[in-house]
């Protein structure tokens, strides 16, 4: 572009991110992967039950990170918070579903990550069935096609000028023109996909329930050991499709200067996991692997928040994201790492709650701001689709519970909850009333009150109720039901 100094100037303050063509030319695709609803049970992770020979190989020639966690337990909130590299709590994208009926424009200033990579002459993609193209019935259970073939999930609580991708395939983008391409995998989202994997039929193995090591709040029962085991196999069938991915890309000619990015949206789906904010709603897998192999084999212990994927991915296209955003680019030479992340959990579906969450390396507080509502409120996604849920409530009223299974079974929740994860993992020693811990305690809890000020958390302005009846009935209380056409 031959423009005058002034207006290139000005071009660069009103689209910051913005490079050349030949600058553009030269930077890496980026694949950016995102699995719904997974923990860190991967080969690569460690999980002896399951087989994830493509994540362990893309694992073995990049860099496997064992400390990222999601800013929201569920898929809407976390995913606008990703897209913006802003916290939902702070862009008002907090509550679940609101994308249904209530979708709102982002604040002034807050921008998409595809916006920044469009500006900056990328391609961007949200590898989907297109036009005439056979797809994966995802809906049926019966995988077709897949390769660059995902769901096209674009769940975000806000609206946008615009489509937010450019296309559904980095083949429609520009001889020579780089490209940003998102696929979303939903194989282990609680769904038909689970059905499919643990079907006679499915592509990959089965994992013996009876060899399931379950966690400590979870009753030792058939149900639970075969619901566990039944995500385990949903993980082998998204890793699966992940290798279609993997192989399109290489037989596309794409591989040598792509940058592959494998990341969960947020915790698994199971009980006492996603929609609350202890580890399993919150710790998520994050691998990144270059064409060139650098760091191949690595681990890397720093905390990441989700927030920091979407300044990474910039930082990877050389582009610099605008004032308004608080995620941080990890891969920056220099970046000075995170000493704690935070984490929120508001509205889900219909359950209607509020809690806030920081974490360190060793320590976890968890502030509930509606104690005399219960863990395990009416919510009947999870009642539909959750056997332990229902498992356990059905074992609290007859009395059988272990106590750590008790206390999320309880009529109300605690204020405060704080955790050793050193001494006790899977959370189910609060030591918020132990006086030798109260040191800790203040401090914790004081970053979490600075935080939620700094960050201008939207999270105390409660929802319409009305609002949110009518979006998810489709109707008033008063009126009547919609017949079914």
């Amino acid at each position: 572009m031959n423009l005058p100094r002034p207006l290139l100037i000005l071009a660069a303050l009103i689209l910051p991110g913005v490079a050349s063509a030949a600058e553009a030319g030269s930077r890496p695709n980026l694949l950016f992967i995102l699995a719904e609803d997974i923990g860190k049970h991967l080969g690569c992770y460690g999980e002896p039950l399951v087989q994830t020979p493509n994540l362990d190989r893309l694992a073995a020639r990049g860099v496997r990170y064992d400390n990222a966690f999601t800013t929201a337990p569920v898929c809407s909130a976390s995913r606008s918070a990703i897209m913006t590299g802003m916290y939902q709590t702070s862009i008002g994208a907090h509550n679940h579903r609101t994308w249904q009926w209530n979708k709102r424009p982002l604040p002034s200033g807050v921008r998409t990550i595809t916006d920044y990579f469009r500006d900056a002459g990328y391609f961007t993609a949200n590898l989907a069935p297109g036009p005439g193209k056979a797809k994966k019935s995802a809906a049926l259970g019966v995988p077709g096609i897949t390769g660059a073939s995902g769901t096209g999930k674009t769940d975000f609580n806000f609206l946008t000028d615009g489509p937010p991708f450019d296309g559904f395939d980095w083949k429609q983008r520009k001889d020579g023109q780089p490209f940003f391409a998102q696929i979303s995998i939903n194989e282990s989202h609680k769904g038909p996909g689970w059905t499919y994997a643990r079907s006679k039929d499915s592509p990959v193995g089965h994992v013996d329930a009876a060899r399931v090591k379950l966690p400590p709040f979870y009753p030792d029962h058939p149900v639970a050991r075969e619901e566990y085991a039944n995500y385990l196999d949903a993980i082998q069938l998204m890793d699966h499709f992940v290798g279609e991915v993997l192989a399109r890309l290489e037989a596309d000619g794409l591989a040598g200067n792509t940058v592959v990015v494998f990341i969960g949206d947020n915790g698994q789906c199971l009980f006492r996991s996603k929609q609350f904010l202890y580890d399993g709603g919150i710790s998520i897998p994050l691998i990144i692997a270059w064409p060139d192999r650098r760091r191949a084999g690595t681990t890397d212990d720093q905390m990441i928040s989700s927030i920091d994927i979407s300044a990474a991915l910039l930082g990877l296209a050389g582009v610099k994201p605008g004032p308004v955003f608080q995620g941080r680019d990890f891969l920056a030479p220099g970046a000075t790492p995170r000493t704690h992340i935070f984490a929120a959990r508001d509205r889900m579906d219909e359950s209607v709650d509020r809690m806030r969450a920081v974490r360190t390396p060793q320590w976890k507080y968890i502030r509930n701001y509606y104690p005399a509502t219960p863990y395990m409120q009416h919510n009947a996604y999870k009642e539909k689709q959750y056997p332990t849920w229902n498992l356990v409530k059905q074992l609290a009223a007859e009395g059988k519970l272990t106590p750590e299974a008790a206390l999320f079974a309880a009529p109300t929740k605690p204020i405060e909850e704080l955790f050793d994860l050193g001494a006790d993992p899977w959370e189910v020693r609060n030591l918020a009333g132990d006086p030798k811990h109260a040191a800790k305690l203040r401090e914790l809890r004081a970053l979490v009150d600075a935080w939620v000020v700094e960050s201008g958390d939207k999270g105390d302005r409660m929802e319409d109720p009305l609002d949110v009846y009518k979006g998810y009935n489709g109707r008033l209380p008063d009126e009547p039901e919609k017949k079914a056409k």
